[in-house]
């Protein structure tokens, strides 16, 4: 399509007639595409798949902590089809998080351990879910909403903790094992007598290998996420957003995109919850929990809500914070001051320690105290700050030469 809303958010306030306008109708508004869009899926293709060099500086080279920030990116990048196209705020997107991981070790325990089988059945079964509670919650608006879908994570987690023990294996967790049957496997004579880790057709997913599947996985939703955000369906999501009450009294039916975001979103949770499985056979009832919906929350919003490369970007800080400064302690923070005196060393350590370790959530709530106060469209309206200063004092520094 010609006019892409990639480059501007002025597309957010477009009314529902504009929406439905011929330029964007169908499904030629879902596939048309500028040179724009691919220029930036390009560029966002080649820093993911660059992240282990260009991150190496700063202690993040690692697939560990890459592979979480591809998984959590993924997560961000669905929470914001719903939270920042349609403004409608969920407080529960952890249960389908949840949801997918236990459909995928099922279905390495029960079928095969190929990656591709357990993360179309996570996808799938977290859809499904997505469209029970989304049904249910979209009858409401607002704080009501966001309860809703708060009390459904709540109770979906408590199932899973107590209740539905002989799937979940309750707070131990649900794992795989030498007894499991996996069916698939023995039909094409795969060797099951031991413990195996998810591959991808032969391929181990550990390591750098386990990295570049979540990596292509990422750079597909981003795509996904592009092409929404810029169809008739994306429109007619912001203009929801813009002012919902005037499309009900034009006798718009909203209802059914919503609970179509919703769904959709959801299967974004589910498919970052099957790569957690991937990577880390495991699922346990804490992916489940309300800290893990706040944690989405606050990526997405750190980032930027509403645009495209803002979730990921909050998805990756909130996990580099995690990972660095969670491992820092006294004896690291003593060492790192150890060129001052005795007593300022002591003092340095003393303040910095809270901040730290077991404390770093401390980091964390000052980092988003200081955006939402002065970079209300997070990280991403910091960029843009900066780009349109550049482009001022560019323009400022050319304009006499213009005159001659």
């Amino acid at each position: 399509m010609s006019e892409s809303i990639l480059t501007s958010d002025k597309g957010m306030g477009r009314s529902p007639a504009e929406s439905h306008s011929p330029k964007g109708d169908g499904m030629r508004g879902f596939m048309s595409s500028s040179r724009s869009d691919y220029l930036l899926i390009a560029v966002f293709a080649l820093a993911v798949l660059t992240m282990p060099i260009w991150l190496a500086p700063i202690g993040a080279g690692y697939p560990d902590i890459l592979q979480k920030f591809a998984i959590f990116g993924i997560f961000a990048l669905g929470f914001n089809i719903l939270f920042g196209f349609s403004g409608y705020l969920s407080f529960g997107h952890a249960a389908f998080l949840g949801t997918g991981s236990y459909a995928a070790v099922w279905m390495f325990k029960l079928l095969s351990m190929n990656a591709v089988i357990a993360i179309v059945f996570a996808i799938i079964v977290a859809g499904v879910f997505a469209l029970a509670i989304g049904y249910v919650s979209l009858r409401r608006s607002g704080i009501y909403f966001s309860i809703l879908t708060l009390a459904f994570a709540q109770m979906s987690y408590n199932l899973a903790y107590s209740v539905l023990t002989p799937i979940t294996n309750g707070e131990t967790g649900l794992q795989v094992s030498r007894s499991d049957p996996r069916y698939i496997d023995q039909l094409f004579g795969v060797d099951g007598t031991g413990l195996r880790t998810p591959d991808f057709f032969g391929i181990e997913l550990q390591g750098w290998p386990g990295f570049y599947f979540c990596a292509i996985l990422l750079i597909l939703a981003f795509f996904l996420t592009l092409r929404i955000r810029n169809s008739t369906f994306g429109l007619t999501l912001f203009a929801i957003k813009s002012n919902q009450n005037r499309m009900n009294y034009t006798g718009f039916a909203t209802r059914p995109y919503l609970l179509a975001a919703f769904v959709i979103s959801g299967m974004y949770a589910g498919l970052a919850g099957g790569l957690l499985a991937v990577t880390d056979p495991l699922a346990g009832a804490d992916r489940m929990q309300w800290t893990a919906s706040g944690e989405v929350v606050l990526m997405t919003i750190l980032g930027g809500v509403g645009t495209l490369l803002g979730p990921v970007i909050g998805a990756a800080v909130m996990k580099y914070l995690e990972q660095i400064f969670s491992s820092f302690n006294e004896g690291v923070l003593h060492r790192a001051f150890d060129f001052l005196p005795a007593g300022l060393q002591d003092f340095m350590v003393t303040i910095i320690a809270p901040f730290v370790g077991d404390g770093w959530h401390l980091t964390l709530g000052l980092l988003f105290m200081l955006v939402v106060i002065f970079l209300p469209g997070g990280i991403m309206e910091g960029f843009r700050r900066v780009s349109g200063r550049f482009r001022r004092d560019r323009g400022a520094g050319t304009a006499p030469h213009a005159g001659h």
